[in-house]
């Protein structure tokens, strides 16, 4: 066999390893998954006609609102669901599974290969049933064309993939998983000062350049205008962008920290 057949033979083997841990152990996806959805119905049922009023200039309007908060919620679920991924690199690092992996004829780096697809599936699979949930409470994309969903579903597996491999960064540079878990606490916190909420131009003035020049604000504003049909402007670049870059760094850094010798 050629080394680009043993390589996808090998990450083929991780990956399938890494989504039957998810499936018996499916506790840490499901209370990362919690997370946006409870923000999704506390800012809906209980904060939605206050948040509606003060952005639509005094009408509330929940749906109008329900449209605005579900992109951002769609990100902080990809950030939240990789918090995961971290954890579970830290887990592989500290219970010596790694170490065994090094000893054996396997690809050296199908092993974080099989780790990222995995999270990316699991991202992806998170946010369809945020989704579904937003759908169920009355979220509708009417104006989107089937170009503007394929774009939005491509944006999605792009973030999903860098900040995975950022995740996966975070991970093996953690001593133990609760560390890990602590490391990667930025890929949740960042969405909450973004333009999730409300806009970027209704927040004080000295907190606006923390919320714009971030990730997750020019890519949920892509989304945002993907699926409601508003104006991209310039975020989509910034978008594309960050992921590329955030993708780029992530996986040197993490190639060069598996690839050290182990202490």
């Amino acid at each position: 066999m050629s080394a680009l057949s043993l390589a996808v033979r090998d990450s083929n083997t991780m990956l399938r390893r890494n989504l039957l841990h998810a499936r018996r152990y499916p506790s840490l996806t499901l209370n990362l998954l919690l997370t946006p959805i409870m923000m999704l119905l506390l800012f809906v049922y209980i904060f939605g006609d206050v948040m509606s009023a003060g952005i639509g200039g005094g009408t509330a309007d929940r749906s109008e609102y329900i449209a605005y908060l579900v992109p951002g919620i769609v990100m902080m679920t990809i950030g939240g669901t990789t918090v995961g991924t971290a954890v579970s690199i830290s887990m592989d690092m500290t219970e010596g599974i790694i170490a065994r992996f090094r000893t054996l004829a396997i690809h050296r780096g199908s092993v974080l290969i099989g780790h990222v697809v995995g999270s990316v599936l699991q991202c992806l699979a998170s946010v369809v049933l945020v989704g579904a949930v937003a759908v169920a409470i009355g979220f509708r994309s009417t104006d989107a064309t089937a170009l503007e969903w394929i774009a939005a579903f491509g944006l999605l597996a792009l973030f999903a993939l860098a900040l995975t491999w950022i995740a996966v960064g975070m991970g093996l540079i953690s001593p133990n998983p609760e560390a890990a878990s602590n490391n990667a606490l930025p890929l949740v916190f960042l969405p909450l000062i973004s333009s999730t909420f409300v806009p970027i131009d209704a927040m004080p003035g000295w907190f606006q350049p923390i919320a714009e020049y971030q990730p997750f604000t020019p890519a949920i504003e892509t989304l945002r205008g993907l699926l409601l049909g508003t104006e991209i402007g310039h975020n989509g670049w910034l978008a594309l962008t960050w992921c590329l870059a955030l993708t780029v760094l992530g996986y040197l850094w993490s190639k060069s920290v598996f690839n050290r010798d182990p202490k």
